[in-house]
């Protein structure tokens, strides 16, 4: 288990603040000793909060073409048909995993291939299981495609207290399964675009985990 670069500098103001805070406290009130230990039982309590946040467990990785793995730690909300208009453009079974604030939030790549298309969208910040929060909350959109042409979509979306999502890829860059793609602070939500075609393994209330749970098996005919 390690921490996640996105809250190494966050976790050590953090760590300094609640330090100082405490250290002055003791200064200030000295003799109150039952106010100074819940102070900083309180510290301790958020701080812990926090770090198990960005917590970055290791996982097997897996590698199998035919599987579409879980991008994100969470529960499945949303399984449904829908019409994807941004790229794909045909109907799709749509896949959305609501990750809150005790999951951890690596976003890994569901199958291996090549960003064929990714782009940010700046917007709102909806609850993440708002139904407009996939068109209309700040997200990203990421086309992988397969060496054999298969496409899949995955979109990381901003929620209520999510307000930064980070990612680390670009057009044209290749993608393993597994792999950490993004990262989304303070809970979100991960929709996934698979073909009709595909066959499902999970259902709705599901929890995953990020790059071991399989969403589905695909057709490769």
């Amino acid at each position: 288990m390690s921490i996640h670069k996105e809250g190494r500098t966050l976790l050590f103001w953090m760590m300094f603040f609640l330090a100082a805070l405490n250290f002055g406290l003791h200064q200030l009130l000295e003799g109150q000793d039952t106010l100074l230990n819940l102070v900083l039982l309180g510290s301790v309590v958020l701080y812990l909060l926090v770090l198990q946040f960005f917590r970055n467990p290791t996982i097997p990785i897996p590698n199998d073409p035919n599987l579409v793995y879980a991008p994100a730690d969470g529960k499945i909300v949303v399984i449904e048909p829908t019409e994807e208009e941004e790229y794909l453009n045909e109907k799709r079974i749509q896949i959305s995993i609501f990750m809150s604030p005790i999951n951890v939030h690596v976003n890994r790549s569901p199958i291996t291939g090549v960003v064929k298309y990714f782009k940010y969208h700046p917007g709102k910040y909806l609850v993440a299981w708002h139904p407009k929060s996939s068109t209309e909350n700040e997200r990203t959109s990421m086309v992988i495609e397969q060496a054999n042409g298969l496409q899949l979509m995955v979109r990381q979306i901003a929620g209520a207290v999510a307000r930064r999502i980070k990612y680390y890829v670009k057009e044209g860059d290749p993608v393993a399964q597994g792999y950490e793609f993004g990262f989304i602070k303070f809970g979100s939500r991960v929709d996934v675009f698979l073909p009709l075609d595909a066959e499902l393994l999970v259902q709705v209330n599901d929890s995953t985990r990020a790059g071991i749970t399989p969403l589905a098996k695909l057709n490769q005919e």
